[in-house]
């Protein structure tokens, strides 16, 4: 693969090879879709490449289409079951050098408005939002993510 280099400790000792990252929701063999468990943003998802790979860039072209098409789908998801004002995708791995992008719901006036979920707290008193329950947003990803084909390593 571009760019691979050995297994250093930090990466035999990674966070998300050896934990799931959140209740799992989907999974192939290539990556897996799991819920975050954020009560201020419900619908957070995170969509986990299975084997420890460190970047987009360290994965051939079709592997980089098909984990994109799997975010893709779970941002349609999300935007079909939590209605949001926005969607934030990320990919930072800053301190869990592990290939995963974020799915955040956003919405006008949630409690980090307009920062990044990650900066200041700007409204503590955001509203609540309607539950949606793993099992509801598991089947959804089954049914749009059981159409889309794995990709094969």
């Amino acid at each position: 693969m571009p760019g691979r280099v050995e297994v250093s400790r930090a990466e035999a000792n990674c966070e998300l090879c050896s934990h799931p990252g959140g209740a799992v929701l989907w999974q192939s063999a290539e990556c897996r879709v799991v819920r975050v468990a954020e009560p201020h943003y419900p619908g957070f998802c995170r969509v986990v490449w299975n084997a420890h790979v460190r970047e987009m860039g360290d994965l051939p072209p079709v592997q980089r289409r098909g984990l994109m098409e799997v975010v893709f789908a779970v941002e349609a998801v999300v935007r079909e079951l939590f209605a949001p004002d926005k969607i934030n995708l990320a990919s930072l791995g800053n301190v869990v050098p592990h290939l995963h992008w974020h799915v955040i719901p956003r919405w006008v006036g949630d409690r980090h408005f307009p920062e990044p979920i990650w900066g200041q707290v700007h409204n503590e008193q955001a509203m609540a939002r309607p539950p949606v329950g793993d099992d509801v947003l598991a089947q959804a990803l089954q049914r749009v993510l059981g159409s889309v084909p794995e990709v094969s390593l």
